[in-house]
């Protein structure tokens, strides 16, 4: 069964950054996830522009850029500039006046649109957008933190957005306390990817490349 493996790299040791991208790489993980958070739409501080820029002249994988920020469009030029044409962006609705000309900056300049839904944010307020977005990325735990417990009720709005995506053509990323149970659940009922953090990836006693083997080895009920 095909589906993306993104790393955390909020989640990576940054004593030792461009050596965890290149054993990533080489353990075979499909992109690298770099959490942007500016300490005011999140209570958090997490990656920085630097952070991103060092990672994305460690490896050609794609890199998977989350903007957890206020008003991205004051400063998407920032990050645009320093990614490569068909990378992902993803950003908060609620996080922008007009989301729909942030997207617009974003497919401008090459880039693979994307939109994030927090855990508390209901699909009816960003049904338009999915008609305009490639990746939508469903937050399983509240955004900010790692290692979180993950929100039950999530599963429903992905199952709602699964239905939907059959309309729109967008694809489903699950992001937050993802585990081999729910990828063996939601990877067969066509979530496309799954961001992997300090429940299965990072901290782990298996290396990165027993792990990354271990969860494209793992059975799922068809």
């Amino acid at each position: 069964m095909n589906f993306e493996l993104m790393a955390s790299m909020m989640c990576a040791d940054y004593g030792f950054l461009n050596k965890e991208v290149k054993e990533l790489e080489k353990a075979g993980i499909d992109s690298f996830h770099i959490d942007i958070m500016d300490g005011r739409y999140v209570p958090n501080f997490a990656m920085s522009l630097n952070d991103l820029k060092c990672i994305a002249a460690s490896t050609k994988k794609p890199m998977d850029v989350h903007l957890m920020i206020e008003h991205p469009s004051n400063n998407i030029h920032i990050f645009l500039e320093n990614l490569r044409k068909g990378d992902t962006v993803y950003i908060h609705p609620e996080a922008e006046y007009h989301p729909s000309t942030t997207l617009q900056k974003i497919i401008n300049a090459g880039m693979i649109p994307g939109i994030a839904i927090n855990p508390g944010t209901s699909i009816e307020t960003v049904t338009e957008m999915l008609r305009i977005v490639d990746k939508v990325l469903v937050m399983s735990v509240n955004p900010g933190n790692a290692g979180q417990m993950y929100l039950p009720y999530v599963g429903n709005k992905i199952d709602r957005l699964l239905d939907l995506r059959k309309e729109s053509g967008f694809e489903i990323f699950w992001d937050g306390a993802c585990s081999a149970d729910k990828i063996t659940e939601y990877a067969p009922k066509g979530v496309a990817g799954f961001v992997l953090g300090t429940t299965l990836l990072f901290g782990q006693e298996l290396s990165y490349k027993e792990t990354i083997k271990k969860i494209r080895n793992l059975e799922f009920d068809n």
